[in-house]
């Protein structure tokens, strides 16, 4: 199948998704959904890009075994999280500023997501419909630099739940394991993720396509869904976070300053 005719397809099953999450969620009014369906469907972009891509089978293979299992990985971790809690407070928020309008304007942040994973599934197709394997030390480089960013991230989901779960911990800011040295190691290791695929597609001329994908997924979570709501609503319900932000890294694990 060529790349145009994957894509579109692609396309439209995210459309479908993304519209099905939405009506799931008017009935649960739990928009955190999103996340969850958000993340899996990605993954799915890497496993149905690997099945219909000319590359070389290994590195298809490849391809959809570390995609797949990076969006299985985050979109079930995201599930368990918020399973039976109350919305998120980024779309709780969304909701008063919406008012009356809640369920359209919903509707369309969805397929507003439709976008971002498109764009982030430029680096699957590159890798997909490469002419040629990369070398082997890229496939090894690429390998090392998946396992180093799913594991960090899983680490620093799972000292972030153990924290919260801590009765004596309500209302303090974390600071345990990598969060002590960055307000954000879980999207530290979620950019670094979208390395991996800059590096599987070094045997292709169109390998420079890939660097979007970082950039973009950077620019998603410094710049509008990710650190600026989720830094906001820390600022206001966590009286410590201003000296948190003051002497933690906001995205690169660093040693703190001292308080």
């Amino acid at each position: 199948m060529s790349l145009p005719e994957a894509a579109l397809i692609g396309f439209a099953g995210l459309v479908t998704l993304f519209a099905l999450a939405w009506l799931v969620q008017l009935r649960t009014h739990n928009a955190g959904l999103i996340d969850t369906v958000w993340s899996w469907t990605l993954g799915l972009l890497a496993l149905w890009y690997a099945c219909c891509g000319s590359a070389p089978l290994q590195l298809r293979v490849l391809l959809a075994v570390l995609g797949g299992v990076w969006g299985l990985r985050l979109g079930t971790h995201l599930l368990l999280r918020n399973h039976g809690k109350q919305e998120d407070g980024r779309y709780r928020r969304f909701r008063e500023q919406w008012g009356t309008a809640a369920n359209r304007n919903m509707f369309w942040f969805f397929q507003f997501q439709v976008l971002f994973s498109m764009l982030l599934s430029i680096s699957f197709a590159v890798v997909a419909w490469s002419p040629r394997e990369p070398g082997s030390l890229c496939v090894a480089a690429a390998v090392v630099v998946w396992l180093m960013s799913v594991t960090g991230e899983g680490l620093a989901d799972w000292q972030l739940e153990q924290f919260k779960r801590d009765p004596a911990s309500k209302g303090q800011v974390c600071r345990r394991g990598l969060w002590r040295y960055s307000r954000h190691p879980n999207y530290f290791f979620e950019c670094l993720h979208w390395l991996v695929y800059v590096l599987l597609a070094a045997g292709n001329s169109w390998w420079w396509l890939a660097l979007g994908s970082p950039l973009v997924m950077s620019w998603l979570l410094l710049k509008l869904s990710g650190v600026p709501l989720t830094e906001a609503q820390s600022a206001r319900s966590r009286p410590g976070y201003a000296e948190y932000i003051r002497t933690t890294s906001m995205l690169i694990p660093w040693p703190p300053k001292k308080r």
